[in-house]
């Protein structure tokens, strides 16, 4: 077996598993953050439930460690009240990023297993353990049964040839992979990550580029553990550990091979992480603000190789510089090696440890038309406010802030440059409507939406997260999403959706899925969906459904065609044209968790 099979074999009582097989996998750490914290209590209650081991669930308030949002705010004071009761121990603001402090603080070991409402929880994989992101309603479950169904990936082997150019950052060979894989080549898999300079990879270079496997659709980035890491994880647990490593004749689905001498500095352009070209393209880009920090590279690596930038230089006349280190720790320890003094004689402003600015909940937000570099994961189209965001190395969002324009360390300029604001338009808020029908076949007004890789942000904007009553939810749908601003308006009960790629990339928040329930429609079917989309809407019970390339095409579907879903049988038929394709049918798990109305329910 490979990694992720052993470990799932490992925590669900079998000697082997195989792709596709679905299993009951026991959690050692199961999280909730602070925006899907008030959701997770909110579904225990709700239904009745108890937390099944309280040593082993934890609460990490990291989205907005300053509560400076009222709802925010009240959801924490929620949580902690229910922590109280349930005995449950919470990282609070002052802490910084769960995944991090997980890690830091011996919750996860290699070959151990961790759920998140963080879609980044399979960051793990940096030390050879299993992370998962998952929705509201998995994370109840395991709070509450200690185990969650999981459906085994199939996995890729990635072996990096060569010796690591010295000017390539870890931030840049995860945003090299992208440009290799894009966000859905290596969708669902479970990826391993081989080579000689791969194993010379630090903590902290490994955590980069395994939080953005999720960028990548990928179900998790797996390193091997080095014996540095060994002893590291030692130190935090207090036992000796035996770390899970691949089996010489381990199975892997696909196996690619990559130069390393091809990798070079790279930036990812607004809109898309995997839409990316090298630094050099977009030299002398105006920018309005910078960020470093984030799950991605908050770590102390990342403090000192922009403190060494800074050092000496000022940001940019009219530049706003953001730095927050992951953890509280790491804080500490720039206070005591004199960085955070660079910091702030440079003209940055230093949070607090969290996750910082792709969150949007912590000094993250940017104006209309702002343009803002910044060492996140991620950088869809309003996710941070109103601006355009470029991703790239800490060493190249420092060099930036203080030229004033994207540039690299070794050709910051002697006068920075100046910028201009820009201005956007507000969104409207549109009312919602509740269809709670559920039948397994079903009939409807076909939306066609032709577009890959629609994430979580366009379906459901992170400025909504904080509304927990799906009837307020419907209202929202889409209202990022370039040209169909206007579907909540427009969609009516009993609608089907119809997409390509991908649906649901991204996040890991409940309300991409319920705000389609709200407005009726009526099921939700794609080429693909995001790992942690698929799992949310099977879990609440919303009929999502699969198609091959050209099944569309062989019924000559049009936007607006009314529509036959068959769940069960699979089928889908164009009633226009009376022509009929086969698509892929409800799975058992469907099948059953949809007759309870739930994963939750009874």
């Amino acid at each position: 077996m490979n990694i992720i099979e052993k470990i799932i074999a490992n925590h669900s009582g079998k000697s082997i598993v195989h792709p596709d097989e679905i299993v009951d996998v026991v959690i050692d750490a199961r999280v909730a953050r602070d925006f899907g914290g008030a959701n997770v209590v909110k579904n225990i209650i709700d239904n009745g439930l108890k937390v099944e081991d309280p040593d082993k669930t934890y609460f990490t308030f990291d989205c907005n460690p300053g509560g400076s949002d009222q709802k925010y705010a009240a959801n924490q004071q929620y949580c902690r009240q229910f922590a109280r009761q349930a005995g449950i121990k919470v990282y609070d603001i002052n802490t910084g990023v769960g995944t991090h402090l997980a890690m830091d603080q011996g919750l996860v070991w290699p070959g151990s297993t961790f759920v998140s409402t963080d879609s980044h929880a399979n960051i793990m994989g940096a030390i050879g353990a299993f992370g998962q992101g998952m929705g509201d309603q998995d994370i109840a479950a395991a709070w509450a049964n200690g185990s969650v169904w999981f459906k085994v990936p199939k996995s890729a082997k990635i072996t990096i040839n060569g010796k690591r150019p010295s000017n390539v950052s870890a931030k840049d060979i995860a945003l090299n992979l992208l440009s290799v894989f894009g966000a859905n080549k290596l969708l669902s898999y479970s990826v391993e990550i081989y080579g000689e300079d791969v194993d010379k990879l630090t903590l902290d270079e490994r955590i980069t580029i395994s939080s953005m496997g999720t960028e990548m659709g990928t179900i998790i980035v797996f390193f091997t553990p080095s014996a540095e890491i060994i002893s590291f994880c030692e130190k935090t647990t207090g036992r000796i550990l035996e770390p899970i490593f691949a089996d010489d004749d381990a199975h892997y689905e696909e196996i690619h091979e990559l130069d390393f001498s091809t990798f070079v500095p790279m930036v990812a352009k607004p809109g898309h992480p995997h839409d990316n070209t090298s630094v050099e393209s977009v030299k002398k880009t105006k920018i309005d603000s910078a960020i470093i920090g984030s799950c991605t590279n908050g770590r102390m690596e990342d403090m000192r190789i922009a403190a060494s930038i800074f050092k000496g230089r000022k940001v940019a006349p009219g530049v706003v510089m953001k730095i927050v280190p992951a953890t509280d720790e790491i804080w500490n320890q720039c206070l005591e090696e004199g960085l955070v003094s660079i910091f702030k004689e440079a003209g940055a402003m230093v949070s607090n440890a969290g996750c910082s600015g792709c969150a949007a909940g912590q000094v993250g937000q940017n104006g209309p038309g702002e343009v803002t570099i910044s060492t996140g994961n991620r950088n869809f189209e309003g996710k941070q406010g109103k601006g355009f965001v470029y991703l790239a190395s800490p060493a190249v969002v420092a060099a930036s802030a203080v030229a004033g324009y994207i540039t690299t360390p070794d050709d910051i300029p002697a006068i920075a440059a100046v910028f201009e604001r820009k201005e956007t338009i507000k969104a409207s808020i549109k009312e919602s409507t509740v269809y709670q029908e559920k039948p397994l076949v079903v009939e409807g007004r076909a939306w066609l939406i032709s577009k890959d890789d629609i994430d979580t942000d366009m379906i459901y904007h992170n400025r909504y997260l904080t509304i927990t009553d799906i009837k307020e939810m419907g209202q929202y749908t889409f209202d990022n999403l370039k040209g169909w601003e206007d579907f909540a308006n427009k969609a009516q009960s009993g609608d089907i959706v119809v997409t390509a790629k991908n649906f649901g990339a991204g996040s890991s928040r409940q309300q991409a899925v319920d705000c389609f329930a709200s407005l009726g429609i009526q099921c939700i079917v794609a080429e693909s969906f995001g790992a942690i989309y698929e799992r949310n809407a099977i879990n609440a019970a919303m009929p999502i459904l699969t198609y091959q390339p050209g099944t569309l095409e062989s019924i000559d579907l049009a936007d607006g065609d009314n529509i036959t879903i068959d769940m069960v049988g699979g089928t889908i038929t164009n009633q226009r044209n009376a022509l009929t394709a086969t698509i892929n049918k409800f799975n058992d798990v469907q099948i059953s968790i949809f007759k309870k109305g739930g994963l939750l329910g009874k």
